[in-house]
Parts: structure tokens; C-alpha cells; sequence
């Protein structure tokens, strides 16, 4: 018997016909001598009827159970009136059989195969091939094929060139986060798996193939959370003679035939554009989620002289008064007020100042020192209203803004003011190119050091110690309600800028020739201008198909200790193995 169709695609057009459908046994029940089977495969599932008339394949019926796997031919016929099913696309039709292959028999699940399951992590990644099974996922991976296909169409009708890049590569200056592999025919020599392939893009553009995209794998040793992962994807693209706008409306168009072609969803372009500045002040952040109001406004200028000592003192060492608007808030308990302080303490505020929104003004016990015009302005900016409560930080501007920032995105989700439905774009632009270190005492990239400055390449400019701080650079970061996406930038194409930046990043001469040698070179020789972007597609997935986590969109995700509980990898691997390599472990002991 070959397949006529998947059982999800069997509809009222295919009443009368013979057809041979696969799948897995869903659920069966025995109602009145009669029985019933829900058969399931990737496009859903279909009810098949086995009825008592026919005693040989009733009798084989009998012993079926679920996930079993099963090949069937009968007829389609409608459903009895009155046991329709208008939850399922096949809900009017059943399959009446005539013929029965038992393919397979399975032996008792660990878990149900349902979407409702509750089942601990650890136990569904160790059995992920029955986890896939569930409809919720065999559904967010069909998603997640058409996104990709609609990325590959778009790119490729755009006239970009798919080209794959080096797995096996040079370590990286963030060396401490590359997975190394060590090399057999150079005992003591690593190679490194990338976390982007973003120096080789380059070369390709150096190399004159002016329009680049890769769906690329990338590795990055790291802590896990719910949006990271040791690997990962991500739609990688790079263009020759472009400025910022060529590449931000490539990405446009691309993501608005993603949301049309995989959701049936119209995005409205060009996407809204927020200088980093304007980002880290009235959201706390360089990723902001725009679905709600709840600005935080700065009153360093207007506090300056005010009477309350905690502000006045930080103002004075050059730190900032940032204050939030919480509705309803003056409703919180002093207990519930202390474990908002507590929750800002975890950004490293040292305090949160509070006041509640009276019909006459603001009560706490801080009111008092200040004065009349100073309550009127707060309340003013933050437009408060009777029953708000009115919270403060004053500390260092990262400190206040990143404190501020989170608070607000919890106080946004526990109150209810996150349109789930939407999907507010935004790009964030003229990032500063370096920030200060004040641990190691030095300028550290923004992005990375391959970042063209927004000042230009041309023999005139120079980067010193002095103005660091001053130049923006020629980045962009794409933002989807609150998740960074991705981001890029225009790289440097000027040999002589890359050694400036170098310089200024203490990556000396004989350093930047050792770990960046070969793209130096490649610069010297014509490079064009060119920029890209990189997109994290298991991000883009998780977010178009409602998940919180991006291990629900992965296939063979690792848990949250980077570990594959089904292959259970990492493993140990044999002396003789280790000796090939010219490696050897030496395993450290705790102190005791």
C-alpha cells in the first residue's frame, strides 16, 4: 500500500474515495463494539474507523496500541451527525478500514504525547524523538521550515549568492568563549568553531562577490538562558557598496516576505529608528519594548540643587536621577515596595526612592525635602496621576538605566500592559563605538572591532584615547518587541583605520597580525566598502511562533547545564583517541 496523502490533509473533497494514510496512533477508544483511532503524522490527525464486520483486521485492531505505527486503506466517509469535531481541520470526515499494516509497535511511553504535557525538561530532552512527536512542536518546525524557505527565496531573488564558510577556523579575541578542536596533524595547534563567520564574510566581499547570505551554524561557549545556546543560528548576510539604509532595507523587505509568506501577516515598513541615546534613557535599554508606555525620564538637571541628600550627593559625582511611573502602583504594600527594591538591587542600584500619587500631590517619607515647584515637575514629566506610584534611582547612568529599565519590563508584564498581538519593530542606531572598561582600564568595541566610525574613513580622521568616547559608530541593531534580532553595522575597509582601532583597543601590531593577519592583508589590496547584518533566526522563530524559550524551536536543543541528556554528550572519549591528538587531561582537584 503506498501513501495517498498525510492524514492532516484529508478533507470533505475526499468523501468516497480510497486512501492509504501513515502515522502514529494518537489515541484509541472502543465505543460499542467499534473502534476508534486518531492516526497522527506531521500535518495532523485524521479519525479511523475499524467496525466489527470485518473480524480479521477487528481482531488486530483489538491490540493496538498507542504510537504504534500504522498503515491503513479504506474509504472516506462523513462523520455520524451529531460526533463532528469542529476543532480539527478533519473533524467532519473519518477513514473507514479496509486494510491494516502494523508497521511497528511501541512499548510504554515515558510521557503523553500531547501539547499539554508536564513532564520536567530533562525527562522530554532525553526522549526528544517522542517530544517532537507532539503536535505543538511537528507544527513550530513546519514554521520554522517556511521561514527559512522564504529567507532563501527573498535572498535569492535579490541577487545575493549563498556561499558556506569555514566550521573549522582561527581563535578569536574572545577566545575564552570558543569551542577549540584540537588539530591531529599539528599536535598543540587548535582550530576554533565560529561564533559568526564574520571575518570570512568580509573576504568574500574583498573578494568581489558583492552580495553575500549564509543560514550559518555558530558556536559560543557560554552560559545558558532562554535565549541562548551553545549553538545556534543565525541568517548571516554582507554587502559590497552599501551605506547603513541599503542594509536596513534589505532587512525590511526581508522580514516583511518572512511575515507574509509564513504567518499571513502584514508588517509595516520602513521600521521606526532610536538613537541609543534616546534607547537608554527612556527605556533603560538598548532593546526596548515599545508595546507600552511607561517611559523613565531623567531629572538630574531639574534635582540638581534639590534638599534630599541621596540624590544631591550622586548628582554631584556626576551620576544621574532617573525616575519611573508605576499606575496603580501606590496600591503596593511596603513589603511588595522593598522587594521592588530588592529586584533593582540585582542590576546594582543601592536603593530605590519612592513616592505615592496623591489627589493633592505625593506622600513618602522623602516628600519633605523637596520643595513644591521640584514634586510639581516629577509628577509633570511622568505624567502621574492619583494612585501612581513614582520610583527613583540614583546612581551611575549604566546602573540607573539598566535598574530602571528591567523594572519597568516587570512591572509591565505583572500589570498587564504588553499587547501579546503585536509586533513593534524598531531599529536602534548611532551606538557609541567604544565604552569604557573600568575593570581592565581600557576602551573596549561597542560591537566588534571591524565597526566603521560614523565619521568616515578618509586621511582625516584620528582616533585617540581623548575622543573615543565621542565617536558613534556605524551600527544598527533591529528589535522586535523588547528581543534583540540581530544587528550589524559597515565595516572598516581601510587598512590604516582597522590599525587605529587596534591601537586604540591595545591589540598591539604583532597581536593584530597574529590573530587578524590575513584580513589586514586582504584590506591592502582593493578592499570595497561593504556592511551586513547578522539575524538570530532561532530568536526570529521563537518570537514569530509565540515561545518563550528558543529550545522550543531548536531540534536537539541542550539544557540549561549545556548538557544532551538523549546522546549524553558531553562525553569521555579514549586514551587512544586523546593520544592521536596529542592531547592529555589532567583533571584538577577541589580543595578540600
Amino acid at each position: 500500500m503506498k501513501r495517498s496523502c498525510y492524514c492532516g490533509y484529508v478533507r470533505k473533497d475526499s468523501i468516497g474515495k480510497e486512501l492509504t494514510v501513515c502515522g502514529w496512533v494518537h489515541s484509541r477508544r472502543d465505543h460499542g463494539g467499534v473502534i476508534f483511532i486518531d492516526l497522527r503524522d506531521r500535518e495532523g490527525i485524521l479519525q479511523i474507523v475499524f467496525q466489527p464486520e470485518n473480524k480479521n483486521i477487528f481482531s488486530v485492531a483489538e491490540h493496538i496500541r498507542s504510537e504504534y505505527v500504522l498503515r491503513v486503506k479504506g474509504y472516506v466517509r462523513p462523520r455520524p451527525e451529531g460526533t463532528l469535531n469542529p476543532n480539527m481541520p478533519t473533524g467532519e470526515v473519518e477513514l473507514v478500514v479496509g486494510e491494516l499494516e502494523i508497521l511497528n509497535s511501541s512499548q510504554g511511553l515515558p510521557f503523553e504525547i500531547s501539547d499539554y504535557v508536564e513532564t520536567g525538561e530533562e525527562i522530554r530532552l532525553k526522549y526528544r524523538y517522542l517530544d517532537l512527536r507532539r503536535p505543538v512542536f511537528q507544527k513550530n518546525f513546519i514554521v520554522r521550515h517556511k521561514i527559512s524557505k522564504e529567507i532563501r527565496d527573498f535572498l535569492n531573488e535579490d541577487g545575493f549568492l549563498e556561499i558556506e564558510t569555514p566550521f573549522l577556523t582561527k581563535s578569536t579575541p574572545e577566545g575564552a568563549r570558543d569551542f577549540l578542536v584540537p588539530a591531529r596533524v599539528k599536535h598543540g595547534s587548535f582550530y576554533a568553531l565560529p561564533q559568526s563567520p564574520q571575518l570570512f564574510k568580509q573576504i568574500l566581499m574583498v573578494a568581489g562577490f558583492d552580495k553575500y547570505y549564509q543560514i550559518a551554524r555558530c558556536f559560543r561557549d557560554e552560559d545558558l538562558r532562554a535565549d541562548r545556546q551553545l549553538e545556534f543560528t543565525q541568517v548571516d548576510l554582507e554587502m559590497s557598496f552599501v551605506e547603513e539604509d541599503d542594509v536596513i532595507d534589505v532587512v525590511e523587505r526581508m522580514l516583511a516576505r518572512v511575515f507574509k509568506g509564513a504567518l499571513n501577516r502584514e508588517i509595516k515598513t520602513p521600521f521606526p529608528k532610536m538613537a541609543y541615546s534616546e534607547a537608554m534613557l527612556k527605556y533603560g535599554s538598548d532593546k526596548p519594548d515599545t508595546r507600552f508606555e511607561m517611559l523613565i525620564q531623567d531629572f538630574s538637571a531639574q534635582l540638581q540643587n534639590c534638599g534630599f541628600g541621596v540624590f544631591s550627593g550622586v548628582l554631584s559625582k556626576g551620576g544621574v536621577v532617573r525616575g519611573l511611573c508605576i499606575p496603580k502602583g501606590a496600591a503596593l504594600s511596603r513589603s511588595e515596595i522593598d522587594g521592588l527594591t530588592k529586584f533593582v538591587g540585582e542590576y546594582g542600584a543601592k536603593g530605590l526612592a519612592w513616592m505615592k500619587v496623591t489627589a493633592a500631590g505625593a506622600e513618602s517619607n522623602i516628600v519633605k525635602y523637596f520643595k513644591d515647584e521640584e514634586i510639581k515637575i516629577i509628577l509633570s514629566k511622568l505624567e502621574a496621576k492619583d494612585g501612581d506610584l513614582v520610583v527613583f534611582l540614583a546612581d551611575e547612568e549604566k546602573i540607573a538605566a539598566q535598574g530602571l529599565g528591567a523594572l519597568r519590563l516587570k512591572m509591565g508584564r505583572e500589570l498587564g500592559l504588553i499587547d501579546k498581538d503585536k509586533f513593534n519593530f524598531l531599529w536602534v542606531v548611532d551606538f557609541p563605538m567604544f565604552e569604557w572598561d573600568k575593570q581592565e582600564r581600557r576602551w573596549q568595541a561597542l560591537h566588534h572591532p571591524f565597526t566603521s566610525p560614523k565619521d568616515g574613513e578618509d586621511e582625516t580622521f584620528a582616533l585617540t584615547n581623548e575622543n573615543a568616547g565621542n565617536i558613534k559608530a556605524k551600527a544598527y541593531d533591529v528589535v522586535l518587541n523588547g528581543v534583540e534580532l540581530g544587528g550589524g553595522s559597515i565595516r572598516i575597509h581601510k587598512s590604516q583605520t582597522q590599525k587605529q582601532v587596534f591601537n586604540l583597543l591595545n591589540i598591539d601590531e604583532e597581536s593584530a597580525k597574529e590573530k587578524f593577519g590575513f584580513l589586514l592583508d586582504a584590506l591592502s589590496y582593493g578592499a570595497p566598502p561593504h556592511g551586513g547584518v547578522a539575524l538570530g533566526l532561532d530568536r526570529l522563530c521563537a518570537l514569530l511562533i509565540g515561545e518563550e524559550s528558543i529550545r522550543e524551536v531548536i531540534a536537539f536543543p541542550k539544557t540549561q547545564k549545556a548538557l544532551d541528556p538523549m546522546s549524553n554528550a558531553p562525553s569521555e572519549v579514549s586514551e587512544k583517541q586523546l593520544k592521536e591528538l596529542g592531547v592529555r587531561i589532567v583533571i584538577k582537584q577541589a580543595n578540600k
